[in-house]
C-alpha cells in the first residue's frame, strides 16, 4: 500500500488533506481513485493512518482515516551520518540506503580529500535534490519519518559532545571494532558516525577529531567504498544495539 507525509495541519477531524506534489502522484501515477487506500505519516507526531480516498479535486485529496496503526517503523537509535563529501551519484546511494536502514539525520562534510566540489550556486538545488531522494526511499521503507538533509558543514563545525558515543570509520584503525566499542557503550542511543570521502580522512583531521573524543573503529580487514561503509556501519550498530 502506498504511503504519503503529511504535517499535523493537514490531519483534522478525522480527516487528511493532501496537497502539493502527491495530489499529482496519487492521481496521475498511482491512477489511484475514490475509495482506494493508502498509508499516511502524520510527521509532527510519527503516527500511521489506514486511510480511505473520499474525494479528489485538482489541488487536494481528501482522505478519510480508518484505522490507526501507531508508529512501529523506526529504530532505537538516533543516528547520524556526517559523510565526508563524495560524488553526487554517490550521495544519492548513500542517503537512499542509509534511510532505508533507519539514520535520523545526514549532514554532509567538507573535508580535505574530498573530490566533489559544489560551488554556492548549485549548493540549495543540490541539497533539494537530496532531501527529495529521503522522502522518496522514506515512503518506500515505509518509515515514519523522514530523515533531516543538513547543510554541508565544515569538518570543525561537528559538535562531537552532543552524541553518547562518535563513532569514526577508519581504516588505519587495527584494534577496534565496531562491536568492541559499542559493548562498553550499550546504552547509547544518541550516535554520530563520521566516513570519510573517496580520499579517506587525513591524520590531521583524526588528530582533530580525537581531541573531542571522537573513536576510532575498524570495519574490517578490507577498505570499504565511502558508499558502501555507511551502510555496512549502521547496519552494525542497529545489529549490535537492538538485536
Amino acid at each position: 500500500m502506498p504511503k504519503f507525509f503529511v504535517n499535523g495541519e493537514q490531519v483534522q477531524n478525522n480527516k487528511v488533506i493532501i496537497i502539493g506534489e502527491d495530489v499529482n502522484h496519487i492521481k496521475n501515477v498511482l491512477r489511484m481513485k475514490k475509495q482506494n487506500k493508502l498509508i499516511i505519516c502524520n510527521t509532527e507526531n510519527n503516527m500511521n493512518y489506514n486511510c480511505i480516498i473520499e474525494s479528489i479535486e485538482k489541488k487536494e485529496i481528501v482522505c478519510k482515516i480508518i484505522e490507526n496503526l501507531g508508529s512501529n517503523s523506526e529504530t532505537n537509535c538516533n543516528i547520524h551520518l556526517f559523510q565526508g563529501l563524495p560524488k553526487a551519484d554517490k550521495m544519492e546511494y548513500i542517503i537512499q540506503k542509509t534511510t532505508e536502514l533507519g539514520v535520523k539525520r545526514i549532514i554532509p562534510v567538507k573535508m580535505e580529500r574530498c573530490v566533489a566540489k559544489i560551488n554556492d550556486k548549485d549548493k540549495i538545488n543540490k541539497i533539494d535534490r537530496w532531501r527529495k531522494i529521503a522522502e522518496v526511499a522514506a515512503k518506500q521503507s515505509q518509515r515514519d519519518t523522514i530523515p533531516v538533509i543538513g547543510e554541508i558543514i565544515k569538518l570543525n563545525d561537528i559538535n562531537i559532545d552532543k552524541y553518547d558515543v562518535f563513532i569514526i570509520a577508519y581504516e588505519k584503525e587495527k584494534n577496534i571494532s565496531i562491536k568492541n566499542l559499542l559493548q562498553k557503550n550499550k546504552q547509547s542511543k544518541n550516535i554520530g558516525i563520521l566516513i570519510g570521502p573517496e580520499g579517506g580522512i587525513n591524520e590531521k583531521e583524526i588528530k582533530l577529531l580525537q581531541e573531542k573524543d571522537g573513536k576510532l573503529v575498524s570495519l574490517g580487514e578490507r577498505i570499504l567504498r565511502t558508499e558502501t561503509a555507511p551502510i555496512a556501519l549502521i547496519s552494525m550498530i542497529i545489529y549490535e544495539l537492538e538485536m
